[in-house]
């Protein structure tokens, strides 16, 4: 019984060793597969593969190296091959027109795998007329045909009517393509996307509208900096407090419908008439608008003509909103419903925010700290605007950086600071009950709504 457990012991011990000594057998390091992403358009399906270089070359017998550009050599063999190994049909049969366009070699950052060279190529699969385009068959055998355990992870990136617009977000997976083990052979695919709608669409950009303002710093940032003084007024050259809480809540609405007009209006007139306009230029414009809107928090340049200056400076913020649609490439039908869809959610979002401001607003407007607040703040938006001038006309800046990171926490700051408002609003209309004889108790909130 001893020997026979000291038997089991050495094999054991002996395992222990070969593990030890010969590392790549503990870690089992799985190969990387293809990632094969689908933006579903209303006329043809754009597919971005990404092949890794290794396995891609043991199958093609091509390989490429990232340090050098691809060769035409190169390049016209991988077309070749890929053009081989991917295919497309309707669901009757009826084959799709398969078109090979640019490619690229990168690194593929952050994955579990480490860092790997792969090939990026952009494909379109366009079908034959009166075909319904939702619903077909991807053939796909790159370098499964080859190499028996590679698989590929299909996936839909962008679908208008499925309702994903957000290029952003992760794509939804539809399907893996692998090889077949007891028939040898790669089976195709099928793809269903009949689900979608317009209706989804429309939500979808709605939902996109909602985030697109509440990721866009620059745009709130110049919105609150033209609502810093809504509570004072102008009196030679300097901000004075102004107790009307009646005036204020005017210049709040007077000052958000102007914006939300311009941008409205620019939005629709880029986006339905497809304007190519230069990406640079409004950007850095839009950096210089809320340098002008942080001065004006400090020292006054346009008093009282806050609403107008809204509106004019809405129409370059509006310009580029439409950016974002122009990326998503939409037939004229669905831009239509898009830029409503787009331009609600924005609004929503933005209202919303404005709602939180406005209880901070009327509690600032009593305090003694207002001045240092409004001016700290403004202080902070002029900072962060130079910072991006500066990055879009292509310097680089730390400034640029944190104020794009600061975002998230625009948020949380107003959100917190609405919530301490209303409590002191609370208080005040509490007191105001307990000491009803005294006039100068009179809370804010009264003032507003008596």
């Amino acid at each position: 019984m001893t020997r026979t457990l000291w038997r089991v012991l050495g094999v054991v011990g002996c395992a222990v060793v070969v593990l030890l000594l010969n590392p790549i057998a503990v870690s089992a390091h799985p190969v990387p597969g293809t990632r094969v992403l689908l933006d579903v358009r209303e006329t043809a399906v754009e597919a971005e593969l990404s092949i890794p270089t290794g396995e891609l070359a043991a199958a093609s017998g091509i390989d490429v190296d990232l340090r050098a550009s691809l060769s035409g050599g190169d390049a016209a063999g991988l077309g070749r091959y890929l053009r081989e190994h991917v295919r497309a049909a309707s669901s009757d049969g009826r084959a799709w027109g398969v078109e090979i366009g640019d490619m690229r070699v990168e690194y593929a950052e952050g994955t579990a795998l480490g860092a790997y060279k792969q090939l990026v190529v952009r494909a379109v699969l366009t079908p034959p007329a009166e075909v319904d385009m939702r619903r077909f068959v991807l053939g796909y055998d790159a370098v499964i045909h080859k190499v028996g355990t590679h698989i590929a992870i299909v996936s839909v990136r962008q679908d208008w009517q499925g309702g994903r617009v957000d290029a952003g977000n992760d794509a939804r997976q539809v399907g893996v393509v692998r090889m077949d083990a007891e028939t040898g052979t790669v089976p195709p695919l099928s793809v269903d996307l009949t689900d979608g709608g317009a209706w989804r669409g429309f939500v979808g950009m709605v939902v996109l509208g909602g985030h697109h303002i509440l990721e866009g710093t620059d745009h709130l940032l110049f919105l609150f900096t033209l609502l810093l003084p809504a509570v004072l007024i102008a009196r030679a050259g300097r901000w004075q407090p102004d107790n009307r809480a009646g005036r204020a809540m005017r210049h709040i609405v007077a000052v958000t419908v102007a914006f939300t007009v311009g941008h409205s209006a620019a939005l629709v007139v880029s986006a339905l008439g497809r304007l190519e306009i230069p990406v640079q230029p409004v950007e850095t414009l839009i950096a210089a608008t809320i340098l002008v809107g942080g001065v004006h928090a400090v020292r006054p340049l346009f008093p009282g003509r806050e609403a107008g200056v809204a509106g004019v400076f809405g129409l370059v913020h509006g310009m580029a909103f439409s950016f974002t649609l122009a990326e998503l490439k939409l037939s004229s039908s669905q831009l239509a419903l898009s830029v409503l869809g787009f331009n609600l959610g924005i609004e929503a979002v933005q209202l919303f925010l404005v709602a939180l401001t406005l209880p901070s607003l009327l509690v600032l407007a009593a305090t003694r700290a207002q001045p240092f607040l409004r001016v700290g703040g403004a202080v902070l938006a002029v900072v962060a605007a130079l910072g991006w001038v500066f990055d879009r006309l292509g310097v680089a800046n730390p400034v640029a950086r944190a104020a794009d990171q600061g975002g998230a926490l625009i948020l949380p700051i107003v959100t917190t600071a609405a919530a301490v408002a209303v409590l002191v609003l609370t208080v005040q209309t509490f007191r105001r009950r307990i000491d009803r004889g005294n006039p100068a108790s009179k809370p804010l909130w009264e003032k507003v709504i008596p």
